[in-house]
């Protein structure tokens, strides 16, 4: 897998790498800057992007921005937002192509590497994942809920977990009932919002998206 890495702070993005290389990713570029991310994400050949949103010059949103660009030109390009800080204007425009690709994480909530790298090929693979805190905020931004509001309570529990990437074993454990339960609620989902049959993979991805869109 072949990784741009754009992160200002040199021992995290030293660590970052060395992570990233002791699980077999190729490091293609890795950046500190924004015009450096700009760059590269125009140039390199890549399977996933793991970005800071705030780089120098500004230390603002120069990485959401160059992801965004990117996105423009190379649609569901995967990217993994890992920062400090929720932006939601920028983090509902990188979900509003309903494209999937795109992961954003906590800085201070990833507490082992296998939850990074089990984000990061998600992503890559097409899929979405959340921390639960990024979800909470965009929530709160949105407004009318549409078909959302037609989810039961329980529902809406099983969507909020796959928003965090979870599996269907994982949710069952969480929530304490069957994985049948869980697929039962899946499929509920699937039909009040509209989502018509596709590859599962697809299917989780648009009912995710259209749960953050609100």
């Amino acid at each position: 897998m072949r990784v741009v890495l754009a992160e200002d702070l040199f021992l995290l993005r030293d660590g970052l790498t060395r992570t990233l290389r002791e699980h077999g990713c190729e490091v293609v570029a890795s950046v500190d800057n924004g015009p450096a991310l700009e760059r590269a994400l125009a140039v390199t050949d890549l399977d996933v992007a793991v970005i800071d949103i705030r780089l120098p010059p500004t230390h603002t949103d120069e990485g959401l921005k160059a992801a965004l660009a990117a996105r423009r030109i190379r649609p569901a390009l995967p990217v993994l937002i890992l920062s400090q800080y929720v932006e939601q204007l920028y983090a509902h425009e990188l979900l509003a192509s309903g494209e999937g690709a795109v992961g954003y994480l906590l800085k201070d909530r990833v507490t082992h590497t296998a939850q990074f790298i089990d984000a990061l090929r998600t992503v890559a693979a097409g899929g979405t994942v959340m921390d639960p805190q990024v979800v909470a905020k965009l929530l709160t931004r949105s407004g009318r809920r549409g078909r959302i509001d037609s989810l039961t309570p329980r529902e809406h529990d099983v969507l909020a977990r796959m928003a965090e990437g979870r599996s269907n074993t994982a949710i069952a454990q969480g929530l304490h009932i069957s994985e049948s339960a869980v697929a039962k609620h899946i499929a509920s989902i699937f039909g009040k919002l509209g989502i018509e049959q596709s590859p599962e993979a697809n299917r989780r991805v648009l009912a995710v998206l259209a749960f953050l869109k609100g």
